[in-house]
């Protein structure tokens, strides 16, 4: 069942190095510009207990299964919605989340090759149940900037990898309405341009 609230819940996905960071920066500044209640959060982190899990998954020197990685970012994410999103929602807020469920399932799913079925199952448990509004897909292969440096243990795994998680991404396009794809421009304002009005028709601002 889900979880109805008075805000907009908004997601940005994208696989390593295609800008997700500057466009989060930049769509921020346009909503506090226009004056409107946001709150901003990311995925590991957005709590105390989820940004200690956070730097524990990004540690490279730390090695686990696949199956602890995925219960990681559950525990991450329930903390999140629960302490942070919800209460947000409730308050009539646009809450943007760098990263959520898609990520788990591109990512683990497809990416490490978990059960699908099994990823969505503790992906529902871990957001609550809570509703996504809008998914913003940024759509470019992994690693779009060549002269980026790979620097957490996420990023160093294989090409091969990040090959299934695009992959993963462009599965969960085909399946969920709101999962909407915006192909990332070479001028950065341009494909925050694309964002914004996507957020507009779809009645978000």
């Amino acid at each position: 069942m889900k979880y109805n609230h008075r805000g907009k819940f908004i997601t940005l996905e994208g696989c390593e190095g295609v800008g997700k960071s500057t466009q989060l920066t930049l769509l921020k500044n346009y909503l506090d510009a226009k004056g409107v209640p946001c709150l901003f959060t990311r995925e590991p982190g957005g709590t105390a207990v989820g940004e200690k899990i956070r730097a524990i998954l990004k540690d490279e020197s730390v090695t686990m299964t696949d199956e602890t990685e995925l219960l990681l970012f559950e525990s991450a994410r329930l903390e999140n919605t629960l302490g942070v999103i919800i209460p947000a929602l409730e308050e009539g807020k646009i809450v943007v989340a760098d990263r959520y469920i898609d990520s788990t399932t591109a990512y683990q799913a497809y990416g490490r090759g978990l059960d699908v079925a099994f990823v969505k199952k503790l992906n529902a448990i871990g957001s609550a149940g809570v509703k996504i509004d809008l998914t913003v897909f940024l759509d470019a292969p992994p690693f779009g900037n060549t002269n980026r440096q790979a620097d957490d243990r996420m990023e160093k795994i294989g090409a091969d990898f990040h090959a299934r998680v695009y992959e993963g991404y462009k599965a969960i396009e085909r399946e969920e309405e709101r999962f909407v794809a915006v192909k990332t421009r070479e001028s950065k304002a341009e494909t925050a341009e694309e964002i914004i009005k996507l957020l507009q028709e779809r009645g978000i601002i």
